[in-house]
């Protein structure tokens, strides 16, 4: 292996070592096709042996990609950094870009500066494409000027401004909320609890407002007046739960149930009734949304709704990935997939995992 001060290994010399062309290299480092297997190995054991590492300035002007994704979460710093839910998804779309050796470039949107820097950066053509998620209301998301002008885009949720769902074009991935919420209810009314509330996360959400949907959806099923089921905001926090459930409490004395859109709601839920000294699930049974590790660490352990966060992420970074071109079949050895089949939204399955809360 070189030390520090030896000369940077060329392609030149990667090729003089395994006794093939300068071309030949260029194919396998930047995965191109046409190479038999068993030059493509011996090319990957001098580039190994010599300790090449591609130029990626110059293979950006020949190949026009950067070699890196954005991932732009429209929340604040000190959220996403506590809440498991976003490390569980970046660890998703980091694990699967990592295998396409894509570099994850990680942007946080808090304030209305914000909106206009990831705006200017995404349009600046610093990356091949942009996951997107956590989106609150309904104007355009970051960077619409660039995702208008065809920058590979796929959101983590269903987009909800005007016209959303009428634009064939949109990728996104998301889970069943509005029947993950239908499911949680049921359990609770299966139980025989007749006054249920709900814990909203952000109703600019289009994931709080579906899951708002599936609670209400399962009281008119059952015969329940969904206008008469009391409900609070919690924010997606556990703090915000916690205050929530307090305030149901004051004015909702006989509730037996509860449904909360998330876990972490629900965990600050529980606080509030143990507070208030109301057993669960004996006096009030309690359902999450989620199933991170803080449900099963609950006291008692949570029932809630699971969905595959971490698999979310990476099937996202896979439609991106798709979006983007020319993406490795083989784990990265060189082999691309092309389809002619169009890129589709992904909705994955939600289901009730039954614990000791209700």
């Amino acid at each position: 292996m070189p030390t520090d001060r030896s000369p940077r290994p060329t392609l030149e010399a990667v090729a003089a070592h395994a006794g093939v062309s300068r071309a030949t290299v260029s194919r396998v480092v930047n995965g191109g096709p046409g190479v038999r297997a068993e030059v493509r190995e011996r090319v990957r054991a001098s580039v190994q042996a010599l300790g090449y590492a591609p130029n990626f300035a110059a293979r950006s002007l020949v190949t026009r990609r950067t070699g890196a994704v954005a991932v732009v979460i429209a929340e604040p710093e000190s959220r996403v950094f506590s809440d498991p839910f976003f490390s569980r998804q970046l660890r998703g779309i980091g694990r699967e870009l990592a295998c396409h050796d894509t570099q994850l470039l990680l942007m946080l949107q808090e304030r209305a500066e914000d909106h206009e820097r990831i705006s200017r950066y995404l349009a600046g053509g610093h990356v091949d494409g942009v996951l997107m998620f956590s989106l609150h209301g309904q104007g355009p998301p970051p960077g619409a000027q660039a995702l208008a002008a065809g920058l590979p885009t796929v959101f983590g949720g269903r987009p909800g401004w005007p016209g959303a769902a009428e634009d064939p074009g949109l990728l996104y991935v998301d889970a069943d909320n509005r029947g993950g919420a239908r499911l949680a209810t049921e359990h609770l009314l299966g139980l025989g609890r007749r006054r249920p509330a709900a814990l909203t996360g952000p109703l600019d959400q289009t994931s709080a407002l579906d899951r708002l949907h599936g609670f209400q959806d399962a009281l008119t099923a059952a015969g329940l007046a969904p206008s008469r089921a009391p409900t609070a905001g919690g924010s997606f926090t556990a703090e915000g739960g916690e205050r929530a459930m307090a305030q149901l409490l004051e004015h909702e004395p006989g509730l037996d149930a509860v449904f909360a859109g998330s876990d972490l709601m629900a965990v600050g839920a529980l606080r509030a009734l143990r507070a208030a000294g109301r057993r669960v699930p004996e006096d009030v049974a309690v359902v999450g949304f989620d199933d991170l590790e803080s449900a099963s660490w609950a006291d008692p352990p949570l029932t809630t709704v699971r969905q595959d966060v971490e698999g979310m992420g990476r099937i996202m970074a896979r439609l991106l990935l798709r979006q983007i071109g020319d993406v490795p079949a083989d784990g990265g050895r060189g082999v691309t997939a092309r389809t002619e089949e169009p890129a589709s939204p992904v909705i994955t399955e939600a289901r009730l995992v039954v614990r000791a809360s209700a």
